[in-house]
């Protein structure tokens, strides 16, 4: 008997779709089984062959656990808005959307031809606005939330202000700015409405802020730092710069601690588990105030060897902190602002890489010793990141590697004091080892130490009685930039009255993508949706209106901005939840209360410090909240691995 295979596949798959043999069912007694691939975003050259070397092996679990008696959900969809459509629509002229379906079409042809067991009745589109609706929904969230450190998770916006209403801030202990001001209940009420909106943004978990961001001039928008490989654009290789812009953010900062922990509770596998602690970077240490001799400003550093700092002999800052151009020297200032025009052609991740290369300028600034007085200069140098600690380090050449080999280069340069090497022997009395190993420059505070911990304690102690610092624990996460200068991509729920953003109600969403002629930044240099010319909101209709009907009273122009590829991925699998005709409103906590979370999540392992760490921050904050059972939102996550370009032959001789 001839296995005819084609013939039986075309019977079964038209079976299948037919009985709708794969459908998961919500109400189901038998026990739940959720196994997910992380979708594909539906490129024109349909699929390639990592996506069914990872869909293969899902659907051999799913199949299984449906034969073991398992209620199995093993749905698919599409990661649909994106870069690469939106490129193609500049290109072309064609509407991203008209591509974007052409390409789930051949997705799905190609899909169901392998035969997987999806099911497809649950089927999401990242672009959709039936999808894209709670996508806004959760921003709204995230804007109308504050992290209260007190009882460590999320909570609405008015508990904040009926705090601020009682007794201020001074005692509120929260995820807010560093620049927040202090200020008293009666303070607060004399503020304008205005004025309460601005303090309010620097504690919301989605805020408006100026951000140092990855500018690529070519495709006139933001990356982010997993969209830039060896310095240029993943998508184009394209240059990229560091700018300044005012950006959407959101406060991830706030959940790094329970992001680092989180992780022992999942059945990860450990590379992935420390790349998220790498990205993380949980650092215990200092913070150290140095006062600038013109005593204007100080330079606040963040350093985990506080018992070094009788060793410091400069100050580094980064070119792009924002104290450089007020502190550099006229004499110095041509020089600065070269080498600072010069930096911002190189990524972070190039500079991070770069340990050989040593260049710098200095300010002609000084700063002063918190303990002994003295003048010390201040240099900036590309080594020293903005997005890390403070963007300033305290450089003690004595006893770190990088400060001493820029210190060695720049010796005899003016504002350089010479370089100390703890293991010169004509220096050997200024400094003293003691019993764990740790080597120290000597000082009255620190003579007859005899452990690590000793010596922390009385530089703390010292600095702490001059109000010049206390201990800290740092971070290296940042915050997460949220807008994006495209076309292709959710729109913010947000309009502008007096330049401070409003959330546009929730009953009246989905805001939906407007038409544009054509997708590229505008002549003054707006974003894509500056095309628009029905882009404003009437707060009187509750609905989009032409922007010549704009008045700042009762119509306000909306959010230029459009959301980040990883908007729509940061919450997907909790839509999958929910039969499609049963969608409409956010997942409802019975459905999601049974399905819990994905019990086997499969996908690669170039996500790690992206899509896998935004989706467990919003998963945590929609727990906070009440919308999801769960702290974490995959259970067990494989990584199905690499196809590599080359391919082994066997021959045999007959």
């Amino acid at each position: 008997m001839v296995y005819n295979h084609k013939e039986i596949e075309a019977f079964w798959q038209e079976y299948w779709a037919k009985h709708q043999t794969f459908k998961a069912q919500n109400d189901s007694t038998k026990p739940k089984y959720y196994v997910l691939d992380m979708f594909p975003y539906p490129s024109g050259a349909g699929l390639h062959v990592g996506h069914p070397l990872g869909y293969i092996a899902s659907d051999i679990v799913a199949r299984y656990k449906r034969h073991k008696g398992f209620n199995v959900l093993h749905p698919q969809g599409y990661d649909s808005f994106g870069l690469p459509a939106e490129q193609y629509a500049i290109q072309t002229g064609q509407h991203p959307a008209v591509t974007t379906a052409q390409n789930i079409a051949r997705y799905r042809e190609q899909l169901d031809k392998i035969g997987f067991s999806f099911d497809w009745s649950r089927q999401v589109k990242t672009s959709d606005p039936d999808y894209y609706r709670h996508t806004q929904w959760i921003f709204i969230q995230l804007f109308n939330s504050w992290y209260n450190n007190a009882t460590d998770k999320a909570e609405p916006i008015e508990t904040l202000i009926a705090l601020f209403e009682t007794e201020g801030n001074s005692k509120v202990n929260a995820a807010c700015d560093d620049d927040t001001p202090t200020f008293t209940a009666a303070q607060w009420h004399a503020m304008t409405a205005e004025s309460k909106q601005r303090h309010l943004l620097k504690y919301r978990l989605t805020y408006l802020a100026e951000t140092e961001v990855n500018w690529c001039p070519a495709l006139g928008t933001v990356l982010a730092n997993d969209e830039i490989v060896n310095g240029v654009s993943e998508r184009g290789g394209h240059p990229v710069i560091r700018k300044k812009m005012t950006q959407w953010s959101m406060r991830i900062t706030a959940y790094a601690e329970r992001l680092l922990q989180g992780l022992d509770t999942i059945d990860w596998s450990e590379s992935i588990k420390e790349s998220q602690r790498n990205w993380i970077g949980k650092s215990v240490g200092a913070s150290i105030n140095f006062a600038l001799a013109s005593g204007e400003h100080k330079v606040e550093v963040f350093t985990t060897r506080p018992d070094t700092l009788f060793g410091v002999t400069y100050l580094t800052l980064a070119p792009e902190h924002p104290l450089v151009l007020q502190i550099t020297t006229e004499e110095q200032r041509a020089e600065v602002e070269a080498y600072i025009a010069a930096t911002a052609k190189r990524s972070e991740r190039d500079r991070m890489a770069d340990t050989k290369t040593v260049s710098g300028a200095f300010t002609g600034a000084y700063a002063v010793h918190p303990l002994t007085g003295k003048q010390i200069p201040i240099w900036i140098g590309d080594y020293v990141l903005a997005s890390y600690g403070t963007g300033a380090v305290m450089a003690v050449p004595a006893g770190d590697d990088r400060d001493y080999a820029f210190a060695k280069h720049f010796k005899g340069a003016k504002g350089m004091p010479e370089p100390i090497n703890i293991f010169d022997k004509d220096i050997s009395e200024n400094a003293f080892t003691d019993k764990e190993g740790m080597t120290y420059q000597n000082s009255d505070i620190l003579n007859g130490c005899t452990n690590f911990g000793e010596a922390v304690a009385k530089v703390l102690a010292a600095l702490e009685s001059k109000g010049a610092g206390k201990a800290k624990v740092n971070y290296r996460l940042r915050d997460a930039v949220f807008s994006r200068q495209r076309y292709w991509g959710e729109p913010f729920p947000v309009y502008y009255k007096n330049g401070l953003p409003q959330m546009i109600g929730e009953e009246h969403l989905p805001i939906h993508l407007p038409e544009v002629e054509k997708y590229l930044p505008t002549e003054e240099g707006n974003p894509p949706l500056g095309n628009a010319t029905a882009w404003a909101w009437d707060i009187a209709n509750h609905k989009v209106v032409s922007n010549e009907l704009i008045d700042n009273q009762t119509v306000f122009p909306l959010e230029l901005n459009t959301m980040p590829g990883w908007a729509g991925s940061s919450w997907y699998w909790l839509e999958y939840m929910m039969e499609k005709e049963a969608r409409g409103t956010f997942p409802t906590k019975a459905v999601v209360d049974y399905w819990q979370n994905v019990d086997l999540y499969v996908g690669g392992s170039e996500h790690a410090t992206g899509h896998l760490l935004y989706s467990r921050f919003w998963n945590k904050f929609l727990k906070d909240r009440g919308f999801a059972p769960t702290e974490e939102p995959f259970k067990k996550l494989i990584n199905q691995g690499m196809i590599l370009g080359m391919s082994a032959f066997a021959y045999r001789v007959l």
